[in-house]
C-alpha cells in the first residue's frame, strides 16, 4: 500500500480534508483522515531520526582532515555527550506521548531507523575514501579541493 509520486501531485486538499475518509492510494486501499495523519507523522519522525543519524556521521568524520575514523579515537568527552544527548532528545521527542499533536511526530518501528543508518554508512564510506586518497596523494587536487 502507498502513494506513488504521480498520485501525490494535487492531493494536498483531499489529504487535509477531515470530511474525506475514503481516500484511495495507488493500490486501491482507502485511507481515513486519522490513518493519513498517522502516516504523515510517521514519515516526519523518520526524517527527524535520519537527520540525527546523518549528523552523527558528519560530526565523527569532521574531526580530522586526513586521518581515518579508525586512526583517531572518540576521546572528546563533550562530543560524545552531545551525540548521546542529541539522540536521547530525538528519541524522547519521537516516542513521548503527546508529540503527535505538538511536534506532529508518530513513533517509529526500529526497522524504520535503517534508511538513515544506511545513508550514514554511505557518507562515512565516501569520506573514508576521500581521506585515503588525500593521505596517499598529499597535495593532489582531491586533497586541496575537498578538504574543509
Amino acid at each position: 500500500n502507498g502513494f506513488w509520486p504521480s498520485r501525490l501531485i494535487g492531493l494536498r486538499q483531499a489529504w487535509e480534508s477531515k470530511a474525506i475518509n475514503d481516500l484511495r492510494d495507488s493500490y486501491g486501499q482507502e485511507w481515513t483522515y486519522d490513518d493519513r495523519k498517522m502516516l504523515e507523522y510517521t514519515g516526519q519522525a523518520g526524517f527527524l531520526f535520519s537527520v540525527v543519524v546523518v549528523q552523527w556521521a558528519c560530526v565523527i568524520q569532521a574531526r580530522t582532515r586526513r586521518l581515518s575514523i579508525l586512526q583517531r579515537p572518540l576521546n572528546n568527552i563533550a562530543l560524545n555527550v552531545s551525540l548521546v544527548l542529541e539522540t536521547a532528545i530525538a528519541v524522547l521527542i519521537i516516542y513521548l506521548p503527546g508529540t503527535d499533536q505538538g511536534f506532529q511526530l508518530a513513533p517509529l518501528w526500529p526497522l524504520w531507523w535503517l534508511p538513515g543508518l544506511a545513508f550514514s554508512l554511505v557518507l562515512i564510506g565516501y569520506e573514508e575514501l576521500r581521506k585515503a586518497i588525500a593521505r596517499k596523494y598529499q597535495g593532489s587536487w582531491i586533497d586541496k579541493e575537498t578538504a574543509f
